[in-house]
């Protein structure tokens, strides 16, 4: 189950569509859907969050905590709907596109994928870039 939760005005268009592509992705990725909840939420919640948990005093898009089973997909992901404003000016993108990387950036870390070295990121790119193609 994919649920959106709100930490701010902010609300995603069509729900029901994310959701599919989301689950699709994950099902393409040869993993299960568990229980996903997706926070949506302001610079300054999720600031706070990265400062307690993650020991990190600094803005950020998406903090995902990862709590599958094998390939069975729990978790929950905290978007900054600030920072995702923020970064799709800086990249000159549409909002909605950018959402859409965070949106599966956080799930493809849950399938296993990591962007830590170059190599780790330009493979987390390729397969963001797939997907967006596939909505």
């Amino acid at each position: 189950m994919i649920s959106f939760n709100y930490e701010t005005n902010f609300k995603i268009n069509n729900p029901e569509k994310a959701t599919l592509w989301i689950t699709n992705a994950i099902s393409e990725e040869k993993c299960k859907l568990g229980e996903i909840n997706y926070i949506f939420c302001s610079d300054n919640y999720l600031h706070k969050i990265n400062v307690q948990f993650l020991n990190h005093d600094t803005l950020t898009d998406i903090i995902s905590f990862d709590y599958s089973v094998g390939k069975e997909l729990h978790g929950d992901i905290y978007i900054s709907v600030d920072r995702v404003k923020e970064n799709a000016s800086e990249y000159d993108v549409k909002f909605e596109d950018e959402l859409a990387r965070v949106l599966i950036h956080g799930v493809l870390h849950y399938c296993g994928y990591k962007d830590k070295s170059d190599k780790e990121a330009k493979l987390m790119r390729s397969k963001e870039d797939y997907y967006l193609n596939k909505r």
